[in-house]
């Protein structure tokens, strides 16, 4: 079986593969002052949870945009598993071509999207990833990375508001149904969801623009990804495997290379 992470600012999500089936998914906090043993152990007991031999994963790989993170995970898959993590960056074979000005860039999770994406439903396309930071990235028909938009993601332009306003309070991220509000909490959440579809929207719009194309499919995945695409229709699939399937894929594209290494 085929353990992946995909580590991100808030959140590590992680997940067994048997063959092409995710079997097990978790979602854990990104805590960069965990040391490799810590999270050895959090692993160990979700896997235990779970029912499942940790002697059954045969291989890891991972993919992170918390570069400060990277030392204890990798030494907790060495050490907890057994094996040398594949870890998505240069080098490893994505099948994409990137046209970026600097590939190098290009967070991991965006590739690893683009890459998922564009294997499920072809191209165009465009991918809004819902996570920390929100991303829109405009795939070609030929599968080339052409580039996107990075945003403040909705739970950031949210938690600014309490904090920089002092009469304004923490609100949970819900719809409230209409947009003439007659309370705070409510005005505040339609004000960050309805705000932000908007926002959505409006990028979306534009790079459709600049892609030119016909059929331009709108994927969105993240966690507030079904919570923005239910109130426009510029988004046409929610995927939330999106990340997992991508480093499955990227995986079995460098398995032959990595089982000659090994």
């Amino acid at each position: 079986m085929l353990l992946v992470f995909d580590v991100g600012n808030t959140n590590i999500v992680l997940g067994i593969y048997a063959q092409d089936q995710l079997v097990d998914s978790w979602r854990i906090a990104t805590d960069k002052e965990k040391t490799s043993d810590e999270y050895g152990m959090l692993i160990n007991q979700l896997f235990q949870y779970a029912k499942r031999d940790i002697n059954e994963i045969k291989d890891v790989i991972i993919s992170s945009v918390v570069p400060n993170i990277m030392y204890s995970l990798e030494h907790t898959v060495r050490k907890f598993f057994n094996v040398e993590p594949l870890v998505v960056g240069p080098g490893i074979k994505t099948g994409m071509n990137i046209k970026y000005d600097n590939p190098k860039q290009v967070g991991a999770d965006r590739i690893v999207n683009a890459v998922a994406a564009y294997e499920k439903y072809g191209g165009p396309l465009i991918i809004v990833d819902f996570g920390t930071a929100t991303t829109f990235c405009a795939i070609s028909e030929k599968g080339d990375y052409l580039g996107g938009t990075i945003s403040p993601g909705i739970k950031i332009a949210s938690d600014a508001l309490f904090q920089r306003a002092a009469k304004l309070p923490r609100v949970e991220l819900i719809k409230p149904g209409k947009v003439i509000c007659k309370n705070t909490v409510n005005s505040i959440q339609s004000g960050v969801i309805y705000g932000y579809v908007g926002l959505v929207e409006y990028i979306i719009k534009k790079m459709m623009q600049e892609l030119k194309g016909d059929n331009i499919k709108v994927i969105a995945t993240g966690g507030l990804s079904s919570l923005i695409a239910s109130e426009t229709d510029y988004i046409h699939v929610v995927d939330k495997l999106l990340t997992l399937d991508g480093l499955r894929i990227i995986y079995n594209r460098n398995l032959e290379e990595r089982s000659y290494k090994k």
